[in-house]
């Protein structure tokens, strides 16, 4: 599904007055203009989410068709996957719309601010889900929609509902919702699951981990402050730069299998190489400031954030560039 990506894990900013974190507004009763409920709805689909998506679906659908796929069967993925992904991020922010109001992080979307009612949200999220799956299934594949469809309830019902508020793993096992775009693009193409693309879904599924753990650190207080247990709320910095470091060598390792078995040539094998050398680069120097016990500015973090966005991009971009290259 392009569900997590031209995974491209889009800007969408929703216009509404700025409200402090922990105010939620579940009647609104003020002026809600047309302009800022459409932008309100759009936000629901989590866009920026789904252009990480498509950015791992698409490139894969070259790598399918070991050239240019059909343009129409990428244009129908695409908004199939928006479809599908849209609707599960809608469902995501209809039950965590409690904990969205105590984030900073998440204080200005649709339904903490009253742009969108819980119950309007909710039939929009249904709607998408139900429109996504059947638009997959008449216009790509039946493989293809069910894959969809199973993305979006592992998302809404295993992460959201169950994992999220539980344990400290709920990323790396929710994450497996993100993952599924680049068996969907695959299916999309060749109406099958093979080798190749449950490589690419292991890549991304330990791409997951050490990509938002970052950003979690960073954040933590919002995530102590709502009660989710993300890894750094729940394990000092040293621990969580350790589960980084070992989720980073494992993706790398995994990246370069794509080769070996045939699906890749030279070109994915140096930018994946050269990708992955700057990632564990990264990694260790993020694990060398927390083992010194930095805080604060200081520990970069987010460097390694804003890295992991663009290693998913180029590692992608090479595997839909490598079939014009053997």
């Amino acid at each position: 599904m392009c569900l997590l990506a031209l995974s491209l894990s889009g800007v969408c900013v929703t216009a509404v007055e700025s409200r402090p974190a922990g105010v939620l507004v579940e009647s609104p009763g003020h002026h809600r203009p047309f302009g800022a409920r459409v932008k309100a709805f759009v936000a629901l689909t989590k866009p920026r989410v789904i252009e990480l998506l498509l950015m791992t679906t698409v490139p894969v659908m070259f790598l399918a068709a070991e050239g240019v796929p059909d343009m129409w069967l990428v244009l129908a993925t695409c908004l199939g996957g928006y479809l599908s992904a849209g609707g599960a991020g809608a469902f995501n922010m209809y039950y965590d719309r409690d904990i969205d109001a105590m984030m900073d992080r998440t204080s200005q979307r649709p339904l903490v601010t009253g742009m969108v009612s819980p119950r309007e949200c909710l039939v929009f999220a249904a709607a998408l889900t139900v429109g996504s799956t059947v638009w997959f299934w008449f216009l790509v594949n039946p493989l293809s929609a069910m894959l969809s469809l199973g993305a979006s309830l592992f998302y809404t019902v295993v992460y959201t509902m169950i994992l999220k508020r539980r344990t400290a793993q709920n990323i790396v096992w929710g994450g497996i919702a993100g993952c599924l775009p680049v068996i969907i693009g695959w299916s999309a193409v060749k109406n099958e699951v093979s080798w190749a693309s449950l490589i690419l879904f292991l890549v991304i599924f330990f791409w997951t981990p050490p990509h938002y753990w970052p950003l979690s650190m960073k954040v933590k207080d919002d995530y102590e402050r709502a009660g989710v247990p993300m890894l750094p709320v729940v394990a000092g910095n040293k621990a969580v730069a350790r589960q980084i470091v070992l989720y980073s060598w494992v993706m790398v390792g995994v990246s370069l299998l794509l080769t070996p078995l045939g699906y890749t040539g030279w070109f994915y094998t140096v930018v994946a190489v050269a990708c992955g050398g700057f990632w564990l680069k990264e990694a260790h120097a993020l694990q060398a400031r927390a083992k010194a016990g930095i805080t604060g500015a200081k520990l970069k973090e987010m460097r390694l954030f804003h890295w992991s966005i663009t290693y998913v991009s180029l590692l992608f971009t090479a595997v839909a560039i490598d079939p014009f290259l053997r």
